[in-house]
């Protein structure tokens, strides 16, 4: 299935909703997130706050889309690029966790900040259900004799696997101080980061926690595969 390419309207608006993101992200580690306006963002991206409003709700939601932007696109490329005989439940989730632990010192430095608040914890948790519509559709066309709505149902289950998974990632983050918390999810040395309060990303933790939560998928990904039917 190819996509046509995006328009001039289209690439002007990803430009914009680019711009805000990356502004929002450095006023963020500069000067900290509750220091950061809207009108902040909106200034330093060159557009008004009403723009601004069109494309978030919060200056959490922009912070934490400079982290996630288009992971969930990428995740549902990666399941549909993976040949039709490699079992559903094993690409999506290799993809998830390829999409997820796949960080550079940004994305380490902008979880690090995530982690310390809890409004951006709560939107960095609530972007996970961005990742069901472009399931959805990978998921209606390898499943095309299930139905659309089984293929709603498991990108949601997805979703919610997901977000189950970094809910205990960033709640062992700020176990009670940096070396309790490394000791308790095995992160240390390049594999974590201790930032504000002696909070730490247990980077090296999450792969586990997204393969034990997405576990309980798979015999529902293969019921609706049919395999294991005579």
């Amino acid at each position: 299935m190819t996509t046509p390419p995006p328009g001039l309207r289209e690439r002007k608006k990803r430009a914009t909703r680019e711009a805000l993101r990356e502004a929002a992200l450095r006023l963020a580690v500069e000067h900290g997130p509750d220091q950061v306006r809207v009108e902040d963002i909106a200034e330093a991206a060159g557009v008004s706050p009403r723009t601004y409003n069109n494309y978030f709700a919060s200056r959490e939601q922009a912070i934490v889309a400079a982290v996630t932007a288009d992971r969930e696109t990428r995740i549902a490329a990666a399941v549909a690029a993976r040949p039709a005989g490699v079992r559903l439940a094993d690409a999506v989730t290799e993809a998830v966790i390829e999409q997820y632990t796949n960080a550079g010192e940004r994305e380490r430095e902008a979880l690090l900040l995530i982690a310390t608040g809890t409004a951006l914890r709560e939107a960095f948790l609530d972007a996970a259900t961005g990742i069901e519509p472009p399931l959805t559709a990978v998921f209606a066309e390898r499943l095309a004799d299930t139905g659309a709505q089984t293929a709603r149902v498991l990108a949601a289950s997805v979703a919610a696997a997901v977000r189950i998974a970094l809910e205990g990632w960033l709640r062992s983050a700020g176990a009670s101080g940096a070396d309790e918390a490394a000791g308790a999810t095995g992160a240390c040395g390049p594999e974590g980061g201790s930032g504000a309060g002696g909070l730490v990303v247990p980077s090296g933790s999450l792969p586990g926690l997204l393969r034990a939560a997405m576990a309980p998928l798979a015999p529902a990904f293969d019921a609706a595969e049919g395999r294991g039917r005579p």
